[in-house]
């Protein structure tokens, strides 16, 4: 007898400036508290700079100024750490900046994609419970470091 399932999947729902970003659980490392970046000027606006985690230095970027629009760091900035999924030895982690906690969510294999304006590191538009999320897609995050000379 064949039994009918759904995959469940947890996400986490990532809050930014304007809009949210969805994940699977196992792409994020941490969520630790807003430090500045360490970063030169010469750098593209979408960076950050670098934080310190773990003994390690992070590049840290605004997803929503890689889109075009303006960094905000609100009053309950964090930082969410990525794993970096590329495979790249240099690239084991990407800091992500975030305004507020993530929340978990179920995630099942029903998803029902929304037709909404997406950035070029945006890959869909998803409804989770009320809101519409987007996914991101990481591995042009890492390739835009790379390409931009920052890892």
């Amino acid at each position: 007898m064949l039994e009918h399932r759904t995959s469940n999947l947890t996400g986490l729902l990532l809050p930014l400036a304007d809009r949210n970003l969805i994940l699977p659980n196992v792409a994020v490392a941490e969520l630790i508290d807003y430090q500045p970046g360490a970063f030169d000027l010469d750098t593209p606006p979408w960076y950050l700079g670098r934080v310190s985690w773990r003994e390690r230095q992070i590049p840290l970027l605004s997803f929503e100024s890689t889109c075009g629009d303006k960094i905000v760091i609100g009053e309950r900035a964090r930082i969410v750490i990525l794993n970096a999924l590329g495979g790249r030895p240099e690239l084991k982690f990407i800091a992500l900046l975030v305004q507020g906690i993530p929340r978990s969510y179920k995630l099942d294999s029903q998803l029902s994609y929304v037709d909404v304006p997406l950035c070029a590191l945006e890959q869909a538009a998803v409804q989770v419970g009320d809101q519409v999320a987007k996914v991101p897609d990481l591995l042009a995050l890492e390739e835009l470091l790379v390409s931009a000379g920052l890892v």
